[in-house]
C-alpha cells in the first residue's frame, strides 16, 4: 500500500468514525426533542401575538435561539422598550450559557477555537444536560457527536417556533395545554437521568448543592431581579461545588 493510499484509507475511517458520532449525537437528542418542541411552539405563538410576523419570529428563533430571552423580547416589543434595554435584558438572561460552555470546554480543547466556537454557540441548557449525562456515565464526547446533537435541536427549534407562529390564530392559551411546564419537566428528567449514574459520596453532595441553590435563589431574589438572582447563585454554589468536590 502506497501512502497515498494509507492517506485515503486513514481519511476514509476518519471520516466514518466522526459520521458514526454525529448520528449518535442526533439520536441522543431525541429525548428532548418534545420539550424543543412544545416551547417552541409555545414561543412561536407568544411572537405572533406581539405582532411579529411569522418571518421575524423565525429569524428571532435562529438568530436568539433562547427561549427564556425570545419570551422577554416579546413581552418587551410589547411595552414599547428601547431596543438597548431589550439587547441588555437579553444578555443579562442568557450570561449562564458561559458557564454551561466553560464547563464543556475541557472536553474540547483538541480542537481549534473555530469549532469551538461552533460548538459554544449551539449550546443549551438541554443539550448541556445531555452532554454531562454522557460525562457522568465516563463515556467519551467529541465534536461531531456535540455537532450532531447540537444541530438537530437547533433546526427542531426554528421550525417549531416557525409552526407556532404559523398555528397562533388557532392557539391563543399555550397554558392550557400545559406547553409551559414542558421546559421544566424535561430538567427534571435530566437531573433524575444523571443522579442515577453518581456513587452515593457524591450523590449527596450534589444534592446538597440543589439545596444551596434553592435557598440562596430565595434569599437573593429579595434584593435583585430573578434573572441576576439565579445567575449569583449558580455562580456561587458551583464554586462551593469545586472546592468541596476537591
Amino acid at each position: 500500500m502506497t501512502n497515498l493510499e494509507e492517506s485515503r484509507l486513514n481519511l476514509y475511517i476518519t471520516n466514518q468514525k466522526n459520521s458514526s458520532a454525529f448520528i449518535q449525537g442526533v439520536r441522543d437528542c431525541i429525548p428532548t426533542l418534545i420539550g424543543y418542541i412544545s416551547i417552541g411552539i409555545a414561543a412561536g405563538i407568544v411572537g405572533a401575538s406581539s405582532d411579529l410576523s411569522i418571518l421575524e419570529v423565525a429569524l428571532l428563533s435562529a438568530l436568539v435561539y433562547a427561549g427564556a430571552s425570545q419570551f422577554i423580547i416579546c413581552a418587551l416589543l410589547i411595552s414599547g422598550s428601547p431596543v438597548s434595554v431589550i439587547i441588555f435584558t437579553a444578555f443579562i438572561v442568557n450570561l449562564r450559557h458561559f458557564l454551561l460552555s466553560m464547563a464543556l470546554a475541557p472536553h474540547f480543547t483538541k480542537y481549534s477555537l473555530l469549532k469551538n466556537m461552533g460548538i459554544g454557540i449551539l449550546v443549551t441548557d438541554e443539550s448541556f444536560g445531555v452532554a454531562i449525562n454522557k460525562i457522568a456515565r465516563k463515556e467519551p464526547i467529541n465534536a461531531p457527536w456535540m455537532n450532531g446533537l447540537n444541530i438537530t435541536a437547533y433546526v427542531c427549534w426554528i421550525l417549531s417556533c416557525t409552526l407556532g407562529a404559523l398555528s397562533g390564530k388557532w392557539i391563543s392559551n399555550p397554558e392550557q395545554f400545559g406547553l409551559d411546564f414542558s421546559l421544566s419537566a424535561m430538567f427534571v428528567a435530566l437531573l433524575v437521568l444523571q443522579l442515577q449514574n453518581i456513587e452515593n459520596r457524591k450523590l449527596k453532595l450534589y444534592l446538597s448543592l440543589i439545596a444551596y441553590v434553592v435557598i440562596l435563589m430565595i434569599v437573593l431574589n429579595m434584593f435583585v431581579p430573578s434573572y441576576i438572582a439565579i445567575l449569583l447563585s449558580t455562580i456561587i454554589v458551583a464554586t462551593i461545588g469545586v472546592i468541596r468536590d476537591k
